[in-house]
């Protein structure tokens, strides 16, 4: 563990702001997070200044010497500006008091001591000082660099006390423990802090639905998502606000044979959709769509960050199972429909965890649906007509839900998984043939509506969706090819037998 922090506080900002607070007669500190990662040898770019005065005062006074636009939350006592590529937020030293029934503590102004005492975590209450005499001394009443150096997520105070006053602060220790794991060393949380957790599980009702899954988002985001999940379970938070989760649990056993345990194969997902993701984004092989301008077609960008969203969808991509088990002599388990379910369960797991009900959730919701299908393709005979309905389903997101799927395969058989992923690879390889013989991942029928009704004479009906059913699944099956005068030519003979008459 490295303990210097050259090359951490040479950035102009920090004597700036020590010799501006000695101005107004304050003492100024860096704390938190960009303590803990200087030690752990990550730049950030975020900045926390903690103040013995006013923090809105020493933030104005630096921007008015660096003429930078300065934010001010004045219903939080805190600033923000941008200098030189970095984020610095600006508070005043407080002390906090909590009633049970909220997480809203009364703020008093208060010391440095007293504001460290406030923290979450040990490793997160460090500060350097920002004074000439003792610029960069390292101020650590709680022991977080031993903290750090071992690896624990340790509360300052007793830990009742501190998830009691917040109770966000359980998920919170999770997270960081998941989040600075690496292979060299993994972070754990104390097993005093961890009984708390279990104790005190309920008080997570007492905190909002977006709060919460604002630290499951970042746990999702982190290398190894299936680490805070575990964590999660372990100490009974998951089942407070994600029980559908919690119920893929155990193994059923039946006439001798049971089913794979999916709780565990779900988090197995995860961790394979996180690490495939991360390869595809440092190879340039996903992207990201939005609707032109015109509104004709969609633009693709590369994708450069990890999609919470796609790590949702390998979350859920079996919620459905527990509602679609069933045991049958001579058969043994089976999940039949499992995929159907769970898209219909997705809406209801948004809406109770006030997460966004529009095309987030309908990208999720359609993952789900088709994760089944392009493994389907691998034991089947690979054809066509298959592969051009899984794009033409799937539009832009196909590629995730490639990655959804491959993540999928999921084995105590090595032989197996590498058997099913050179398949895989074939299916990839046919996908790419037809997608580029047909551009039907953004398929557009060729006879519209107006065309249908111009051509009879006929106005808004049920006949004119027939037609263009009719044609689309046509070109689906590979029956016509994609273009404009084989469906006009099939259009004609589907009005025909309907009893329709082109116009003269």
């Amino acid at each position: 563990m490295q303990t210097i922090t050259q090359g951490y506080l040479d950035h102009p900002v920090f004597p700036l702001v020590g010799r501006t607070a000695a101005q107004l007669g304050v003492r100024a500190f860096v704390i938190g997070g960009y303590v803990r990662d200087c030690f752990l040898g990550r730049l950030s770019q975020d900045i926390d200044i903690v103040v013995e005065g006013s923090g809105i005062a020493l933030a104005e006074a630096v921007a008015a010497k660096i003429h930078a636009n300065v934010s001010v939350f004045r219903n939080f006592g805190t600033a923000m500006l941008h200098y030189k590529g970095i984020e610095v937020e600006f508070v005043g030293a407080r002390k906090e008091s909590y009633n049970r029934d909220s997480r809203k503590p009364v703020v008093e102004d208060g010391t440095l001591e007293e504001d460290q005492l406030r923290r979450d975590f040990t490793i997160n209450a460090m500060a350097f000082s920002l004074q000439d005499e003792d610029f960069g001394a390292l101020i650590d009443p709680f022991g977080g660099i031993r903290d750090l150096a071992a690896g624990i997520i340790r509360t300052p105070l007793e830990p009742e006390q501190t998830y009691s006053d917040d109770p966000l602060r359980m998920l919170r220790a999770i997270r960081f423990a998941a989040r600075l794991s690496t292979p060299e060393q993994a972070f754990t949380i104390v097993p005093e802090s961890l009984a708390a957790m279990r104790r005190m599980a309920d008080r997570l009702g007492i905190l909002s639905r977006e709060r919460i899954v604002e630290e499951v988002n970042k746990m999702l985001l982190t290398s190894q998502p299936s680490m805070a999940f575990r964590l999660m379970d372990e100490t009974g938070l998951l089942e407070q606000f994600m029980p559908q989760l919690v119920q893929l649990k155990g193994v059923e056993t039946v006439d001798g044979k049971g089913h794979k345990e999916n709780f565990s194969h779900t988090l197995k997902v995860v961790d394979n959709v996180a690490d495939f993701e991360v390869e595809a984004i440092a190879a340039g092989t996903l992207h990201d769509y939005e609707p032109e301008q015109d509104g004709d077609g969609w633009t693709g960008t590369v994708r450069t960050q990890p999609n919470v969203w796609l790590r949702w969808a390998a979350l859920l991509h079996d919620i459905g199972k527990p509602a679609s088990k069933r045991y049958t002599p001579g058969i043994g388990w089976t999940f039949h429909g499992h995929e159907v379910i769970g898209a219909r369960m997705v809406p209801k797991i948004f809406k109770d965890l006030k997460m966004p009900l529009n095309e987030k959730m309908k990208y999720v919701q359609k993952l789900v649906n088709l994760h089944l299908r392009p493994i389907a393709l691998v034991d089947d005979e690979v054809t066509d007509s298959a592969v051009r309905r899984l794009l033409f389903d799937a539009g832009n997101d196909i590629d995730d839900l490639m990655l959804l799927c491959n993540a999928d395969i999921t084995s105590k058989n090595p032989a197996k998984v590498a058997r099913l992923r050179r398949n895989f690879e074939l299916v990839r390889t046919k996908m790419t043939e037809v997608e580029a013989k047909d551009s039907i991942r953004n398929f557009k029928n060729p006879i519209t509506g107006d065309y249908v009704m111009e051509v009879y004479g006929i106005g808004p009906c049920h006949l004119v969706g027939q037609i263009k059913e009719a044609v689309k699944e046509a070109i689906l099956d590979g029956m016509i090819p994609y273009d404009f005068a084989a469906a006009d030519t099939l259009m004609r003979e589907k009005a025909a037998e309907l009893g329709l008459t082109p116009r003269q």
